[in-house]
């Protein structure tokens, strides 16, 4: 009983239309063209395969690939069509798929239907070298727990139907819809495999034993056990990397199956689990290691244990030194679906994915090498928005990136004490528990592409508004109540609900200034964390932050269509104005030097051209609100107080505030954010933004929520006790980061004290998974390294229209401290310049 070790393979390959970057239907043109015993038909008329001869090493397996590679790209050139090894060409639709036409494709179509009709996918099978049967049974089922890692490095199908499905690889989660794939379990012999095979047959569930589609199986027509699991790949060498390690495995589980070592079975479920991770997140996510009652690792901790462990077995098979140093560039550049990720967020444009593809697939083993240097030691981790694997910037960031690499421990400290001083001159602070602390900022900009932040500027607008239609309804007719889209408990009830706010006319737009706390999670997905309506601040910090990098970092190489963060204050003048007229004269209403944001105040007054004033400074006379040392009318007060409104008093009237609300009543002054518009920012109310938005918009949600428990119901309430320690849980009214606790962070003394806050007072309290927020790098006296971030981005409103909101040109981006993921200021983090890539001249005037 041995194992022969051949190795051999069979590659989907994708027909690409180089016109329209589509799926070609024309395989079996050009099949008639190739020698049969080297090329075939697939399912679908898009698809074909080449079958690898045996070969006994991996450099002949690299070149037999290549060559059948070639021979097929040539003969497809000649009718403009491209070749693409991928799990699902980017921009395959449901209507590409052509059947081939034989009777047994036809008798598959008609038996399983949208099955068939959905396989506009391609894999990888590899072939390894088992001559008796009984032995290939044996081993299948004992190398079943390293597949999940060679699935993770070969995940090339984050696209499908037009659109980022979220997975690495959704091919292998279509391919696991067929009812004979997945695992086998353990069998002790090819007559069990067969009998059971039989048994499908029977049942007649599948036509013959060639649809036994399992993860692995013996083959049915050749003496080896093959590989099913995985995507295929359009670097040749990340195909033989997987080659490699599965014949380790293979000769592995051959050598505890001969000396009689007990073989690990892991529960079926467990498998599937771990093969749903990998498809999931591929290399950028968790993978779970080889034992039967697996822990979860990063992935890449993950494939260099499996090397590890299979070290023995490829050093045997002379194997070593290939695989480690093809494991090593495969880690480097990641896996195929990151690639088309980061090929997608440049500009929005699938083309760009296709043309990815195809070049890979048509190009050299290695892939092409990289031109840009390595940031040694640099910490990367999977979701860094500038950093890539490898070390490398990603293609927006390659000039910043060079120009702080390039600067020695001297200069980062000379430039630091320059940023120091600039701050400190500028008056750039905030105020906690009343102390005056500095404004923190980091020299290393944040960069948010022009395809991004379009995608941002439709989802965010849409909330907004979608906003300001139920604040406009909640202090009026409250049909949201009316329609059974939301209690009256859930809105007069609310932590956030004033009651003097209906006083206000109808129509009045009360949030003309929108806040939302955006972040990304280590797939590069963007989620609206937080919804800030009461009085967001961040636009005159924004502003600071470009000014102080032209500043102290005039030379960092700016990215061609940066737009201006200056250009809030004309359009914080316009939207104000526009509920006055163009005469109408606004200003700042602060709560003075002890605000917390006075620093904001000041800045916003005088860029935009507004009165800065504060309780003092105003009274009321004949029914309207003037300032009162010139007599003033002032039309329009934009409300950026630290109390509410009605317990403004001043030395010359106890009840200002109630007397302006009075007059605003009335009509006679516009109350920019008005009061009780903490009814829309109460965290609790967050849950309802996606029902919000379907209500009065008639609109599907553009821009995701993190999922979000509202602890006033009781079965969430329950499930939460259960998990705060594996939750975020924060009060309803919290500002400023106070309050939130980070389960997996916190200690066990703390859980159990916010789990007792909870059951006390659960309708304080809401809860939400722990999203991983992106990171990025920060200059540190030691150089960069990765720290945390979220973003603060505005919209402004001048009513619900679709034409009424306009996502500003600017955005802050906010750093957590070192270890942690809390980026407010008032917690100890910091900002960064965002720079922001407006449209292409061509673009802008389309």
């Amino acid at each position: 009983m041995s194992a022969e070790l051949t190795l051999g393979a069979e590659e989907e390959l994708h027909l690409i239309d180089l016109e329209t970057k589509r799926l070609s239907a024309r395989a079996p043109q050009l099949l008639s063209k190739l020698p049969g015993d080297r090329y075939g038909a697939e399912l679908q008329r898009t698809t074909v395969e080449t079958n690898v001869p045996v070969v006994t090493s991996l450099s002949d397996l690299r070149r037999e690939i290549l060559l059948l590679r070639k021979d097929l790209v040539d003969v497809a050139s000649q009718s403009d069509l491209a070749i693409a090894a991928a799990g699902t060409a980017p921009r395959s639709e449901f209507a590409d798929f052509e059947l081939t036409t034989t009777g047994r494709y036809g008798r598959m179509q008609e038996q399983y239907r949208l099955l068939v009709d959905e396989q506009l996918i391609c894999g990888l099978q590899v072939h390894v070298g088992v001559s008796d049967r009984d032995l290939a049974v044996q081993i299948a089922g004992r190398v079943a727990p390293v597949l999940p890692a060679l699935l993770a490095l070969s995940a090339s199908s984050p696209f499908w139907n037009g659109q980022d499905t979220g997975y690495a690889s959704i091919r292998s989660i279509i391919w696991q819809r067929w009812p004979s794939a997945g695992a086998t379990g353990p069998m002790r012999n090819a007559a069990e495999y067969d009998r059971m095979v039989q048994d499908l047959i029977g049942s007649g569930v599948i036509a013959d034993a060639k649809m036994a589609y399992f993860d692995i199986r013996p083959s049915s027509h050749a003496p080896t056990l093959e590989l099913r699991t995985c995507d295929a790949c359009p670097i040749v060498d990340d195909a033989v990397l997987i080659a490699g390690l599965f014949r380790a495995a293979v000769r592995k589980a051959e050598i505890d199956i001969v000396d009689g070592k007990r073989e690990v079975v892991r529960a079926a479920p467990i498998h599937r689990a771990a093969m749903w991770q990998a498809a999931r997140g591929g290399l950028a996510g968790e993978l779970l290691d080889l034992g039967a009652h697996p822990e979860r690792l990063p992935a890449a901790q993950a494939v260099r244990q499996l090397a590890a462990v299979l070290r023995p077995q490829l050093e045997e098979l002379g194997d070593w030194n290939d695989v480690e140093g093809l494991l090593e560039q495969t880690l480097a550049r990641g896996n195929s679906a990151d690639r088309q990720r980061a090929a997608y967020a440049e500009r929005g444009w699938l083309d760009d994915v296709v043309d990815l593809v195809v070049k890979e697939t048509h190009g050299p083993a290695a892939g092409d090498l990289p031109t840009l240097p390595t940031l040694t030691g640099y910490r990367f981790r999977a979701g860094d928005e500038a950093i890539g694997p490898g070390l490398r910037a990603r293609p927006a960031y390659s000039g910043v990136a060079e120009f702080f690499r390039s600067l020695d421990a001297a200069e980062i400290e000379r430039r630091c004490e320059r940023r120091d001083t600039f701050a400190r001159e500028a008056g750039l602070s905030f105020v906690v528990d009343d102390e005056l602390r500095g404004f923190g900022v980091d020299l290393v900009p944040r960069i948010v592409t022009h395809h991004e932040w379009k995608q941002l500027a439709k989802g965010l607008t849409q909330r907004a508004r979608a906003i300001e239609s139920f604040l406009q309804d909640a202090y009026g007719t409250r049909r949201i109540v009316a329609d059974g889209v939301l209690t009256e408990a859930q809105v007069v009830d609310a932590m956030g609900w004033r009651v003097e706010a209906t006083l206000l006319p109808n129509g009045t737009v009360r949030a003309p200034v929108q806040g939302f706390d955006l972040i990304r999670n280590e797939f590069g997905g963007w989620r609206v964390l937080e919804d800030n309506v009461r009085s967001p601040s961040g636009a005159a910090y924004a502003v600071a932050v470009r000014t102080l990098l032209d500043h102290v970092v005039p030379e960092a190489p700016r990215p061609a269509g940066l737009l201006d963060p200056a250009s809030v204050f004309e359009l914080l003048h316009d939207t104000l104005l526009a509920h006055t007229g163009d005469s109408g004269v606004a200003a700042v209403f602060s709560g003075g030097p002890e605000s917390s944001a006075w620093y904001e105040h000041r800045a916003l007054a005088e860029g935009a051209r507004l009165l800065l004033v504060t309780a003092d400074d105003l009274e009321v006379r004949d029914q309207h609100v003037v300032e009162r040392t010139s007599g003033t009318v002032i039309d329009a007060l934009y409300l950026r107080l630290d109390d509410e409104l009605l317990d403004v008093r001043a030395a010359h009237s106890d009840d200002l505030g109630v007397r302006i609300m009075d007059v605003a009543s009335r009509g006679n002054v516009f109350l920019a954010n008005a009061p009780g518009n903490g009814l829309a920012d109460d965290k609790a109310m967050y849950v309802a933004v996606p029902d919000l938005i379907e209500y009065y918009l008639d609109e599907k949600p553009l821009l995701e929520s993190v999922p979000t428990y509202r602890l006033s119901d009781e079965a969430e309430k329950l499930a939460v006790l259960d998990r705060v320690g594996e939750l975020v849980t924060k009060p309803v009214d919290g500002e400023g980061g106070v309050g939130v606790l980070i389960g997996p962070s916190a200690h066990a003394s703390e859980v159990a004290t916010r789990r007792a806050e909870i059951a006390r007072d659960p309708a304080r309290w809401v809860a939400q998974e722990v999203v991983t927020l992106s990171s990025h790098p920060t200059l540190t006296p030691t150089g960069m390294e990765p720290r945390h971030v979220d973003l603060r981005a505005f919209v402004y409103l001048t009513g619900v229209g679709p034409t009424q909101s306009r996502l500003a040109d600017f955005a802050l981006t906010r750093v957590a401290p070192e270890g942690s993921m809390v980026v407010n200021s008032s917690r100890g983090g910091g900002a960064k310049d965002t720079w922001i890539i407006g449209p292409e001249p061509a673009e802008e005037g389309s």
